[in-house]
């Protein structure tokens, strides 16, 4: 039997110690850069965007993929690009730990929209709170004292 699904997903992970190392020069590169690392992954991104301390990725991603595969080769591959590239001075490297949280189609438009608007939203909200409001609304549980390393 054959099986169908699609998925909508939403990655969420920050800069080691929430160091504010992205920055706008060369912030488009790395996004293209992790987008052919999805695409080689068999995975659809549809927005991509972040803050100089953390990035939003949605996908539409098949039943079959292992995200916390998916998640390891972005960061690693990208920590990568990065050094190749020399866009730093100093060791860059994700926090070990993300959020992944799942919409429905109908949802897409919206979350498209506010991942491509990061930056003003971050106007009007820090990053942690965000994040918590994430894991409030999605009912995970867990430990401020692991949330953000």
């Amino acid at each position: 039997m054959t099986t169908y699904s699609q998925l909508y997903l939403q990655i969420v992970f920050s800069v080691k110690h929430r160091q504010k190392l992205i920055d706008s020069s060369w912030e488009t590169s790395l996004y293209k850069y992790i987008t052919e690392v999805i695409k080689r992954r068999g995975q659809k991104l549809l927005a991509i965007n972040g803050m100089p301390d953390h990035i939003h990725i949605f996908i539409s991603c098949s039943a079959t993929i292992n995200i916390p595969d998916l998640v390891r080769d972005v960061k690693r591959q990208s920590t990568e690009f990065i050094k190749e590239e020399r866009f730093l001075n100093v060791r860059f490297q994700w926090q070990e730990g993300y959020g992944v949280f799942s919409y429905k189609k109908s949802d897409q438009a919206t979350i498209i929209n506010y991942i491509k608007n990061q930056k003003e939203h971050h106007n009007k909200e820090t990053f942690e709170n965000e994040f918590v409001r994430f894991l409030i609304d999605y009912d995970i549980t867990y430990n401020p004292k692991y949330l953000f390393d």
